[in-house]
């Protein structure tokens, strides 16, 4: 694409959310001309295979493709891949690339993600890792073939999910966390002693509470130091350690990218500019704050709705409801709406916890906001009407 060239809609990041987008633009009969622009050279793929079927060997990184080249041609969609955007001039209209050139664009749609959170430790250390692209697992399956050991660091959904997918294949695993619990994503806190129950039913062990205070080794990695003073031996080490928004090239747009793109319910960041998925904070009319869901779901029914407003001027009035998933050791887990916060409460409606399988019900102030699902996907699928309603109407399903 020759510099100065004009897109009616340019997507920055060729994303899930970047590629739904576009996607939803040609079946919502928007004509315009479409430029997505990525700053790896991969075409969009999705990124929960990468602690999953990849990491296990079940799948090669190629096959986490989310479309191909001819998908795109037939979408009339420009694709430019190794092309990362460093500034926006917002008044201009204007987006500039790391090379230089400059993309012209009537409607912006911010979808560049999040950047893998690096750690403190371990710089120019061999057996060190993240995973956030294609190009972090393949370094990550490398280390593999011969590894008996692993620490994998953070307690959240990927530290959990790699502890897994690393059980799977028969690697030992200690999972450090700082925080005393496990979270898994939208469920915050409330379901940390059963991710607990399980991670240790499967083999892993838990060091909760406690931080990697230091690495020992020459080239590579021998040891992770403990911050309680424990010395672990481990063949590598995998920092999951959290996200940070892809917005550095925001900074002086005028932009409000605070954590993330601040957005309104619709995903509108500022005339002619919207956001979507893990990039962005749309607000959350509960409260009025900005929140960032870090999910695929979420970003794609953002995407949608984004799309949506820009081919049909239909503005949403709300944000969509949160869903997440996450499947640890053959246990599928899923949560619609919210379920973290203080005051809130899991009352079982289907199922039983002890059983392996259930459906819950968070509450908080006497009304459900949120639904969770532990092995039981029918039933949560059902569940999910009460999200919004008085606690009091609830019944088991």
């Amino acid at each position: 694409m020759e510099s100065g060239t004009r897109s009616d809609v340019l997507i920055a990041g060729a994303s899930v959310a970047g590629l739904t987008t576009a996607r939803t633009l040609r079946d919502e009969g928007f004509p315009g001309t479409i430029t997505m622009i990525g700053d790896e050279d991969a075409l969009p793929y999705d990124r929960p295979p990468l602690s999953k079927q990849i990491l296990t060997g079940k799948w090669d990184v190629e096959e986490s493709a989310l479309c191909s080249e001819a998908d795109l041609d037939r979408l009339g969609v420009r694709l430019l891949l190794g092309t990362a955007a460093v500034s926006l001039d917002l008044p201009g209209r204007v987006v500039t690339t790391a090379s230089g050139g400059e993309l012209r664009y009537g409607t912006l749609v911010v979808t560049t993600g999040t950047s893998a959170r690096r750690p403190a430790y371990g710089a120019g250390l061999g057996g060190v890792h993240l995973l956030r692209t294609r190009a972090d697992a393949t370094a990550l399956r490398g280390d593999l073939a011969t590894a008996r050991h692993a620490v994998v660091a953070g307690a959240g959904v990927l530290g959990s999910e790699i502890a897994a997918a690393l059980r799977e294949i028969g690697v030992a695993v200690t999972l450090v966390g700082r925080s005393r619990h496990l979270r898994l994503g939208l469920a915050g806190d409330l379901l940390s002693p059963l991710i607990g129950r399980l991670h240790r039913a499967n083999g892993v062990d838990l060091r909760l509470g406690e931080e990697v205070a230091g690495l020992r080794g020459d080239d590579r990695v021998s040891a992770v130091v403990l911050s309680g003073g424990d010395v672990i031996e481990t063949d590598f080490v995998v920092a999951a350690i959290g996200c940070v928004p892809n917005t550095g090239w925001l900074t002086s747009s005028g932009l409000d990218v605070s954590d993330g793109v601040v957005c309104d319910l619709a995903g509108r960041a500022a005339p002619g500019v919207f956001a979507a998925g893990d990039v962005a904070a749309w607000t959350d009319p509960r409260t009025g704050v900005p929140v960032r869901v870090e999910h695929q779901l979420n970003a794609a029914e953002q995407a949608r709705l984004v799309a949506g407003t820009i081919a049909t001027g239909t503005t949403p009035t709300a944000p969509p409801v949160p869903f997440f998933w996450s499947e640890l050791f053959g246990t599928r887990i899923q949560v619609y709406g919210h379920g973290d916060g203080d005051g809130t409460s899991l009352d079982t409606i289907a199922g039983d916890a002890g059983s392996g399988r259930f459906v819950a019900a968070v509450q908080r102030d006497g009304i459900v906001t949120g639904i969770v699902g532990w092995n039981m996907p029918r039933d949560f699928r059902a569940a999910r009407a009460h999200v919004g309603r008085p606690a009091a109407e609830l019944s088991r399903l």
